[in-house]
């Protein structure tokens, strides 16, 4: 039996996406999602959670063709767009344009209004604080009982405080924007719980922006509000801005640490190698590069709506349908990655997808890089002796939320 979506026939018997991950290997994407790469095709069509039946692209290679398209569209009211959420499906018509759902010339002014924000140079001159603050926050870890959890003791504090200086946000506020990051990228979220936790985000990214354009300081929050003095930009266009980037700028570069320090607890022989060479520039960026790779944790991501027909691979995709690009699917493409089951810190990773690909890659990802190094290079070598205080089995991984991740990682030293 079929049914007919955009005057194409298609199959009841579709693969679910996304699909459960495994117990067994937590670490790595869904087994149901690695199994589309047997088809040998580039896109196949998957049941979504509302029904709808988008295309799933599952090769590094289609991926980069098609996110770097015109023909497809990142605006998420347009027809056919694959909703992740609910709550993203009931507000759909309504969201304020921004830099993560515009397309074009008008993508392209919203990306030029951050672009001198986080260059790599730019970041590399914090690079210094980054590591202070890496070890303030271990030896405070290591002052305090044992085991610690360390989400609280590292993966948060670290990418929060980091996010906090460069847009001006109170970093006594943490508690208020955390919460919120976890609603946001909440799969399940009622569109009533939405609407209220973006518009407290928002209430609150307005009253900083208002305090800075009468006392302006060196940060993003007060490059907005000068632009709103300048008539550049209106408030309604700055807040939901501000809040995309205080939840993307600290909430991914946290479960990044986490998972990652978990999955290299798991593999003892990489972890080894990474130690003895933690001194190393190149070793440490390969192995960071790696590890964005192998966890991909904007494991749902990206999704596009199609404004015009484009063949592929044989197929045609046709105006009106939904593309999701599965970035996991991309980051472990044998024709990209020989073997990506295996976790390999020598590995030359770096054309890997997990900022995505394309005009919407993300803006931050320089300043994450940069965390990740710190992090990673400084950790096992302070604590050589960490692990996990408890089995990986009795860890909850995030398979809730829109950006993978564990909630808790109790280690012991």
């Amino acid at each position: 039996m079929t049914e007919s979506v955009a005057g194409t026939d298609v199959s009841e018997d579709l693969p679910e996406y996304p699909s459960p991950r495994s117990g067994e290997c937590p670490f790595a994407p869904p087994p149901g999602l690695l199994k589309l790469h047997d088809s040998g095709k580039a896109l196949v069509r998957a049941r979504t959670w509302d029904g709808t039946t988008p295309w799933v692209v599952t090769t590094h290679a289609a991926q980069r063709q098609l996110l770097t398209d015109p023909r497809l569209s990142a605006n998420i009211g347009a027809p056919g767009y694959p909703h992740t959420t609910e709550a993203m499906k009931a507000h759909a018509a309504h969201i304020q344009p921004s830099i993560n759902n515009t397309d074009g010339a008008e993508h392209t002014r919203w990306r030029r209004m951050l672009t001198s924000s986080f260059t790599r140079h730019r970041m590399e001159k914090i690079r210094p604080e980054i590591q202070r603050i890496t070890d303030d926050l271990i030896d405070k870890m290591l002052a305090g009982p044992n085991p610690a959890e360390l989400n609280e003791a590292l993966s948060l504090p670290l990418p929060s405080l980091m996010i906090c200086a460069l847009l001006g946000v109170p970093y006594e506020d943490h508690d208020f924007f955390q919460e919120h990051a976890g609603v946001t990228n909440a799969r399940f979220k009622t569109p009533e719980r939405a609407a209220e936790s973006t518009a407290a985000v928002r209430r609150y990214i307005a009253g900083l922006i208002e305090a800075k354009m009468e006392d302006p300081g060196e940060d993003v929050l007060s490059d907005l509000g000068a632009r709103i003095k300048a008539g550049e930009l209106s408030m309604e266009e700055a807040a939901p801005l501000g809040h995309i980037l205080l939840v993307a700028g600290h909430d991914t570069s946290a479960n990044m640490i986490t998972l990652g320090t978990a999955l290299l607890l798991q593999n003892p022989d990489q972890l080894a190698g990474l130690r003895e060479h933690s001194d190393d520039a190149k070793y440490v960026t390969s192995t960071v590069e790696e590890l964005l790779r192998y966890l991909t944790i904007p494991h749902l991501l990206a999704r596009r709506a199609v404004v015009e027909d484009i063949e592929i691979d044989g197929e045609v995709i046709r105006a009106g349908e939904g593309v999701i690009a599965s970035l996991p699917a991309a980051n472990w493409d044998p024709q990209a990655f020989p073997d990506p089951e295996k976790l390999d810190l020598t590995r030359a990773a770096a054309h890997h997808h997990a900022f995505g690909w394309g005009p919407h890659q993300c803006v931050g990802q320089q300043l994450a890089r940069i965390e990740l190094h710190v992090v990673f290079s400084t950790l096992f070598r302070r604590i050589p002796t960490l692990q996990l205080a408890v089995d990986v089995s009795e860890l909850k991984f995030k398979e809730d939320s829109q950006a993978y991740g564990i909630y808790e990682l109790p280690v012991a030293w």
